[in-house]
């Protein structure tokens, strides 16, 4: 197994941390606004089928008292 020589400095640390996280960031806001664009009907990249049942809820008949 390998063994890095030296220590790693906590600003080079620091700094390949925050480039993860950014990567983390920029992908969860893409898909923050896919799912956005989804629920808005506005998608213009993600194709899915709609189910009837999905788009026209079922009527409740008022005579059960719920």
């Amino acid at each position: 197994m390998a063994v890095p020589k030296k220590r790693t400095s906590k600003s080079k640390t620091k700094i390949r941390r925050s480039i993860w996280k950014g990567k983390a960031d920029k992908i969860a806001l893409k898909a923050f606004s896919l799912a956005k664009s989804i629920l808005t009907n506005r998608s213009k990249s993600f194709y899915y089928a709609v189910t009837r049942e999905v788009a026209d809820p079922p009527e409740y008949d008022s005579t059960d008292g719920k």
